[in-house]
């Protein structure tokens, strides 16, 4: 039987904005900005890594932020996350709807909906 993983999400920004998202993905969610190679650097956007999980954020002229489509991140220190993402004042959103499972939405700087799970609810 053949193995596979998920290599990235590509959520799309603004123009100009990378910025503001390492602000986001850096500074909130604990990711590191990946170099992306010469040819791909030339469009802008961002490359996160953490662990095993990518996130790519590739530049939109016409821009619209995901709502419904989103990343969902299994997280361990749910807790501590959710705090931090609330002293910086970012809106969380949780939700009960999955019996068991402790999770929540937020919006990054550009509106894009990122779900985040604590892993230890994870079945």
């Amino acid at each position: 039987m053949t193995r596979w993983q998920l290599d990235h999400v590509q959520l799309a920004i603004p123009v100009g904005a990378e910025e503001l998202c390492d602000g986001f993905y850096v500074g909130l969610l604990g990711f590191a900005v990946q170099t992306k190679p010469p040819v791909l650097e030339l469009r802008g956007g961002r490359w996160y890594r953490r662990d095993d999980v990518q996130v790519h954020l590739g530049v939109e002229g016409d821009f619209r932020p995901a709502r419904k489509a989103h990343p969902a991140l299994a997280i361990d220190g749910y807790d501590d996350l959710l705090e931090r993402l609330r002293a910086a004042e970012v809106e969380v959103l949780e939700n009960d709807e999955i019996a068991g499972t402790r999770r929540c939405h937020v919006l990054d700087p550009v509106g894009n909906r990122i779900e985040l799970i604590d892993v230890t609810t994870v079945r």
